[in-house]
């Protein structure tokens, strides 16, 4: 029996399995565990009044799922794989978890990012059901995003790496009440500074000479840098307004 005078067997509640992963695990959320279960990677019991009570090889389960997501980038069709292998007595693929320092409530950056950060990347192409796993959100907010214009499917109907990241960062601010409806003014002040990288490297990207488009590339990703770094010291110019720091 626990101090609390009831049963270990009764297992822990969605929030303290939460707090379990979180250390090794910052992204995941309520939701994520929620949806993993929904899709049948863990399968918590219920009390008589409808809690889940999850146990040690619950967390277990999660921790590999989780690992497996991020660290080798495992659809959950071939989680769901190797978790069926193991239940069978198998021996799925071993997924270690590398723990990561916790993340602020709030990271503003000190300087303008790299420019090299907004080099283009490897092609992701993720479903919409990958999406969701990746990101830890539900199909609602999925549908919000898409509707207010945060997120767009590419014409093939597969989503990128920075969809993850949209949607992520959407959930996250969606705890704090700030719904897809509200994140309309990003969507329109991204579009404007899109639109104003545009008029200064355009010319450019018309000329034939590889150099030149070449020199295009650059430029553009050190304007891209510069917008965002100002955006976030004006963000943080305001916040100091805010709270009087």
């Amino acid at each position: 029996m626990t101090a609390a005078g009831r049963s270990a067997r009764d297992g822990m509640s969605i929030g303290a399995v939460l707090a379990r992963l979180r250390p090794d695990f910052p992204d995941v959320t309520i939701s994520k565990i929620r949806f993993l279960e929904t899709e049948g990677l863990v399968s918590p019991e219920r009390t008589p009044s409808g809690y889940r009570r999850f146990t040690e090889a619950d967390i277990a389960r999660l921790r590999f799922v989780l690992a497996a997501q991020r660290d080798h980038y495992l659809p959950l069709k071939v989680i769901r794989e190797q978790l069926d292998q193991a239940d069978r007595g198998g021996t799925p693929e071993v997924v270690v978890a590398v723990p990561r320092p916790p993340r602020g409530l709030v990271a503003v950056p000190t300087e303008p990012p790299a420019a090299q950060e907004f080099a283009p990347r490897p092609e992701l192409r993720l479903t919409r059901e990958e999406l969701l796993a990746r990101a830890g959100t539900d199909e609602a907010l999925l549908a919000d995003l898409e509707q207010y214009g945060l997120l767009r499917p590419g014409p093939a109907g597969f989503y990128d790496s920075a969809a993850v990241e949209v949607a992520r960062t959407a959930a996250a601010m969606a705890e704090y009440g700030i719904e897809p409806r509200h994140l309309r003014a990003f969507r329109a002040s991204a579009d404007r500074e899109v639109g104003l990288l545009e008029q200064i490297v355009a010319p450019m990207y018309r000329q034939r000479d590889p150099a030149a488009r070449a020199r295009a590339d650059e430029i553009a990703r050190e304007l891209a840098a510069l917008s965002v770094g100002l955006h976030s010291l004006l963000v943080k110019a305001g916040l100091r307004r805010v709270t009087g720091n």
